[in-house]
C-alpha cells in the first residue's frame, strides 16, 4: 500500500514537472524576444526621430521653396519692361585703293569696323576665263560711293565690288600675271590688305612711274611729287643703294605717344626725319622720298606701299618710344619678325594702334608673309643704324643702348626692301622727353642714322 502511494506521488510530480516546461521555455524565448524588441524599438525610434527631423527640414525647404515660388509667381504678375537688344549694324565697305610698282600691287579695302572675311582663288579656265581671287566679307554692306576700281597695271586688271548677298560684300580681283598673293588685315581703321606679286609685261613695266595719292593725302602727294617728279623707279644693284624712303611715324589726327610735358611723337619724329632726309641727300647723294614732310596722317599700309611703288632700296621709319614704366629709357632699332618678348609685342601694339590680341593674330600670318622679306638684310641694316645712332646720341646725351630687336610692326609689313623702325628715345621718360625736343639731340639722331646707312652701304661693296 505504501509503495502504491509513493509511486502515485512520483507520477503526479513528474506530470506536473513536464507540464510546466513549455511555459518556462516560452518565458525564456519571450524574454529574449522582448530584449530584441526593445533594441529594435530603440532603432526604430531613432530612425523615426531622424525621419521626423529630416521631415521638418524638408517641410522647411518645401515651405521656403513654396515661398519663393509664390514670390516668383507674384513677380511674374508685375509688368516687366525689357530693353530689346539691337543687332550690331553691318560693317560698311567705305573705300578701295591700290598702289603699284613693276612687280608688286597692294590693294586696301577699308571698312568702318571689323568684319569676318574669307578668300578663294579661281584658276584660269581655258582662253576666256582669266584667274581671279575673290574675298567675301560677311555681315557687311557696300557704301553707295564705292564702285569697281580699275587698276590695269599688268598684274591686276580691276577690282570689282558688289553686294553679293544681303549681308555679304564680294570683292573680285581679275588677275593678269601673278606669282603669289597674301591677304591679311590691319586695324584702326579695319582694312583688308591684298598683296599681289608677279611679272609685268615689258610694255606695261615701261610705263612712267608716279606716286599717286588719294585726296586726303594731297600734302603727301606734293612731297613725293616734288622729289620724284618724272623720276623713273630705280632698282638697287648689289652693293649699290640709290633710293631711300624716310618715314616719320604718325601725323595728322594721330599724335603717337605724348609725353608728360605734352610733347607729341608726331612732331619730334618729323623734325628728325626732315634732318635725316637732308643729310642722306647732301652727304650720301641718295634719292630720298619722305612719306610725309608736314603734319598729315598716312595710313600704315600706305607707307611701305609708297616705298614699293618708287622702287626704294631702303625703308627707315622714325619713332619715339613709350612705356608704362616712367623710368624706361634708351634707344633701340627694330626689324620685322615675330616678337621675342612681351615688351616687343606691347610696343608693336602701340605703334600699330591696336591691341595685343591683334598683334598675336598678325604674328600668326607673319610666317607666310615673311617668306620673301629681306630679313637678314633688314637685321644687318638695323645693326648698323643702331650702333651708329646710339654712338652719336650717347656722345651728346648719355643714354642706354637697348640694341636691335624684332617685332610685328604693321608699318614694315609688305616692304620689298630692307626696312627698319628706329625708336629714338622714350617720350614717357621726362628726361628723354626734354632731349627729344632739343634740336641738338634731333640732329645727333639724324646724323647717327645717316652714318648707319652709310656703314650698311659700305658693307655691301
Amino acid at each position: 500500500m505504501r509503495r502504491i502511494l509513493i509511486f502515485s506521488w512520483i507520477t503526479i510530480v513528474a506530470v506536473l514537472f513536464f507540464s510546466t516546461m513549455p511555459s518556462w521555455a516560452e518565458e525564456g524565448t519571450t524574454a529574449k524576444t522582448a530584449k530584441h524588441a526593445k533594441k529594435a524599438g530603440k532603432k526604430v525610434n531613432v530612425k523615426q526621430k531622424e525621419k521626423k527631423k529630416s521631415g521638418k527640414k524638408d517641410s522647411g525647404k518645401k515651405k521656403s521653396s513654396g515661398k519663393k515660388k509664390t514670390k516668383q509667381k507674384t513677380a511674374a504678375h508685375k509688368p516687366v519692361v525689357t530693353k530689346a537688344e539691337e543687332p550690331e549694324p553691318a560693317a560698311v565697305v567705305t573705300e578701295i585703293r591700290h598702289w603699284s610698282n613693276p612687280d608688286y600691287t597692294r590693294i586696301a579695302v577699308t571698312l568702318d569696323r571689323e568684319a569676318r572675311f574669307e578668300y578663294h582663288k579661281i584658276p584660269a579656265t581655258g582662253d576666256a576665263g582669266a584667274p581671279r581671287v575673290y574675298i567675301d566679307i560677311t555681315d557687311a554692306r557696300l557704301d553707295s560711293g564705292v564702285k569697281d576700281h580699275p587698276i590695269g597695271d599688268g598684274l591686276l586688271k580691276t577690282a570689282r565690288v558688289a553686294q553679293y548677298k544681303a549681308d555679304v560684300v564680294r570683292v573680285v580681283l581679275d588677275l593678269d600675271s601673278i606669282k603669289d598673293y597674301k591677304i591679311f588685315s590691319f586695324s584702326n581703321p579695319f582694312r583688308i590688305i591684298i598683296d599681289v606679286k608677279g611679272d609685268r609685261k615689258p610694255e606695261i613695266s615701261a610705263i612712267k612711274e608716279t606716286i599717286q595719292e588719294a585726296p586726303p593725302m594731297a600734302e603727301a602727294a606734293k612731297i613725293s611729287a616734288v622729289e620724284e617728279k618724272n623720276l623713273p623707279a630705280k632698282k638697287g644693284k648689289p652693293g649699290k643703294i640709290r633710293r631711300i624712303v624716310v618715314d616719320p611715324g604718325h601725323g595728322g589726327h594721330d599724335p603717337g605717344a605724348v609725353g608728360a610735358g605734352g610733347t607729341r611723337e608726331k612732331d619730334v619724329v618729323l623734325q628728325i626725319g626732315l634732318k635725316l632726309a637732308q643729310k642722306l641727300k647732301e652727304e650720301l647723294g641718295l634719292d630720298v622720298v619722305m612719306t610725309r614732310s608736314t603734319d598729315v596722317f598716312i595710313e600704315l599700309q600706305e607707307r611701305t606701299a609708297i616705298a614699293n611703288k618708287v622702287g626704294a632700296d631702303l625703308f627707315v621709319s622714325v619713332h619715339a618710344n613709350a612705356s608704362l614704366n616712367r623710368n624706361a629709357s634708351g634707344m633701340e632699332t627694330y626689324y620685322l619678325n615675330l616678337a621675342k618678348t612681351e615688351k616687343a609685342a606691347q610696343l608693336a601694339a602701340k605703334e600699330n594702334g591696336t591691341s595685343l590680341e591683334k598683334v598675336s593674330l598678325l604674328q600668326a600670318v607673319l610666317f607666310d608673309l615673311m617668306a620673301n622679306y629681306k630679313l637678314n638684310d633688314s637685321a644687318h641694316l638695323a645693326d648698323e643704324v643702331q650702333k651708329a645712332a646710339y654712338g652719336k646720341a650717347n656722345g651728346l646725351f648719355p643714354m642706354k643702348n637697348l640694341g636691335v630687336k624684332q617685332g610685328p610692326f604693321y608699318v614694315l609689313v609688305g616692304a620689298t626692301m630692307p626696312s627698319i623702325l628706329v625708336e629714338a628715345a622714350f617720350l614717357s621718360n621726362e628726361r628723354e622727353e626734354e632731349r627729344l625736343k632739343d634740336a641738338r639731340y634731333q640732329e645727333a639722331v639724324a646724323e647717327g642714322i645717316m652714318a648707319g646707312v652709310k656703314g650698311y652701304i659700305s658693307s655691301l661693296k
